[in-house]
């Protein structure tokens, strides 16, 4: 875990020796994080200063691919307003567990597909006031939306690989989502696409789209938008998996220096 100012100064880090592949950070109100980590099949609730309160999953031992059962390599999490934790179940199950937040599984739901209820690649996750859960379903190209019981409700379509989502609190705070948009040969340089960042309602009516019709290092242009956030001023922070999609798009040329990994857009009104 590296923690940086706003102006990405870097102040400190922790958690070597205790993550083998960090991919999800959620800010609980309470200042703690939940850290999900996908090379170890563990989420891990942690303190600011990286006291690790509760280990759910058993580090190291995926369950069985596809299986149903956590983890095979969890990707986030998102909080209820009750305290109960939903948990995304990734990359290698189709599944979302919600937890009680002393780590007691409570119940999950989905399996491999594309049928509402079913999910390719379950990437990212939020809970909103209301108690709905938006799962971000990657690779079915769309936005599922749960009540907290995990009963299928609506979907959001016409987006490209969704895998950072962030919800604003309140009724009508925005909704981001950051899609990484086309990687394969035969679409990687198709335009209006992706890499994105789009902005939405709470009702799923979009108001914007942040970024260029093709991938690129230049102003407006993003890689692959894989997680965000955003800060109380507006501000939104894109980590971008940059290094592995870049690969994929330059065929083997060097990577250039200027290739980033993390993006901050400033709001200006």
């Amino acid at each position: 875990m590296c923690v940086f100012d706003r102006d990405g100064k870097f102040l400190r880090s922790w958690g070597e020796g205790v993550f083998r592949r960090p991919h999800g950070v959620h800010m609980a109100p309470d200042d703690t994080l939940w850290l999900t980590d996908d090379g170890d099949h563990t989420v891990r609730h942690c303190t600011l200063d990286g006291k690790v309160l509760l280990t759910i999953g058993i580090p190291g031992k995926p369950s069985p691919y596809m299986s149903g059962e956590p983890f095979h390599r969890c990707t986030h999490t998102a909080l209820s307003p009750a305290g109960d934790l939903y948990i995304s179940d990734g990359y290698g199950n189709a599944r979302i567990h919600k937890f009680d937040p002393a780590g007691r599984l409570l119940f999950s739901w989905g399996e491999p597909g594309t049928d509402p209820g079913q999910f390719n690649i379950p990437h990212n996750i939020c809970c909103d006031a209301e108690g709905w859960v938006y799962v971000a379903d990657r690779e079915n190209h769309r936005i599922q939306v749960f009540d907290g019981a995990g009963k299928y409700e609506t979907q959001w379509n016409n987006l490209h690989r969704p895998s950072g989502l962030y919800m604003e609190g309140g009724a009508e705070g925005h909704f981001y989502v950051g899609e990484i948009g086309p990687a394969m040969a035969v679409n990687i340089d198709i335009p209006n696409c992706g890499p994105r960042v789009s902005i939405y309602t709470h009702r799923g009516e979009l108001l914007a789209r942040l970024g260029h019709p093709h991938a690129g290092l230049d102003a407006g242009q993003f890689i692959s938008p894989h997680g965000l956030a955003v800060d109380s001023r507006g501000d939104i922070y894109v980590g971008e998996v940059s290094f592995t999609n870049w690969g994929n798009r330059a065929k083997g040329e060097p990577l250039p220096a200027g290739l980033r990994s993390l993006q901050k857009l400033e709001r200006v009104a």
